[in-house]
């Protein structure tokens, strides 16, 4: 069976930035990410606020390898990074934590440390 290669430019080349600096760094969280993010699209993560609240402390920083969606409600202040975010989800988070792309997360923070993954 063939491997097929992502057709989104920007998705490929956040999965070969995510590796290398895994290698780099000596990070094995980005490593799992670019591993989540590879599969195909109908396998990325859909995760609610209330998933978020519900497993996080205050001022955690979590990675979502897909999208944030707004059912529930936020309570702690959190850094999310995530794919994408829907409009209402990013309202709420913006609120009271602040919502990053993964991109960023992995620019102020090439070592991983301290940063939760939720599916």
């Amino acid at each position: 069976m063939r491997r097929r290669k992502k057709t989104d430019p920007t998705i490929e080349r956040l999965i070969t930035d995510l590796k290398r600096i895994s290698r780099e760094r000596s990070a094995p969280l980005w490593r799992d990410i670019a591993k989540r993010l590879e599969k195909p699209r109908r396998h990325y993560a859909e995760v609610n606020l209330s998933k978020i609240n519900r497993y996080s402390a205050a001022n955690d920083t979590i990675v979502v390898p897909g999208k944030v969606l707004s059912a529930g409600a936020i309570e702690k202040p959190v850094t999310i990074a995530a794919l994408g975010f829907s409009k209402k989800a990013y309202e709420k988070i913006s609120s009271s934590g602040k919502c990053v792309s993964i991109e960023e997360l992995m620019e102020t923070n090439p070592k991983g440390s301290g940063v939760k993954i939720i599916v």
